[in-house]
């Protein structure tokens, strides 16, 4: 068994980053190691309510993952059981833990996904992990634009 941890800034809010990572709206726009379309989202970010992500890969491969949030403090924590639906990319469950600290620039990711079953299956999910992570930053980024441009009275209250 071996691991990857990455680590991100974020020029957005930690509850911003919260959501999408949480919401199956915001898990449609950033998931996936490439450009290529989520096909279906679905989350229920409690301790014990499931995740299912299916996508495809620019070279037109379709891989679905689901698992069971273990832990979900918002806008700080989430830790969730990780499955491919067939194990081809990885047999067996992994963890994926996912810490969140709001810093100046807005918010550092600390995503550490365990319990992979060897070196390949680490650098596979380092390289999809990074152009996923790739996509949530600008995703945040526009989220947090985009509120920042509202009107004052339609602005969102500042969350930490």
């Amino acid at each position: 068994m071996t691991s990857l941890t990455l680590v991100r800034r974020i020029k957005a809010r930690p509850s911003i980053v919260f959501d999408a990572l949480t919401t199956a709206e915001g898990i449609a726009s950033w998931w996936g190691p490439d450009g290529g379309p989520v096909l279906e989202a679905e989350s229920d970010p409690q301790v014990g309510g499931r995740f299912r992500v299916r996508f495809r890969t620019l070279d037109g491969s379709e891989h679905e993952s689901s698992g069971e949030y273990l832990e979900v403090v918002k806008p700080e924590r989430l830790s969730m059981s990780w499955h491919w639906t067939g194990g081809v990319e990885d047999p067996g469950e992994s963890l994926v833990e996912i810490r969140l600290r709001a810093v100046a620039e807005g918010t550092e990711l600390t995503f550490t996904h365990s319990r992979l079953h060897d070196e390949d299956s680490r650098r596979s999910h380092e390289e999809g992990w990074n152009g996923a992570l790739d996509k949530l930053e600008r995703h945040c980024l526009a989220t947090e634009r985009n509120l920042e441009n509202r009107p004052p009275g339609i602005r969102h209250r500042k969350q930490a």
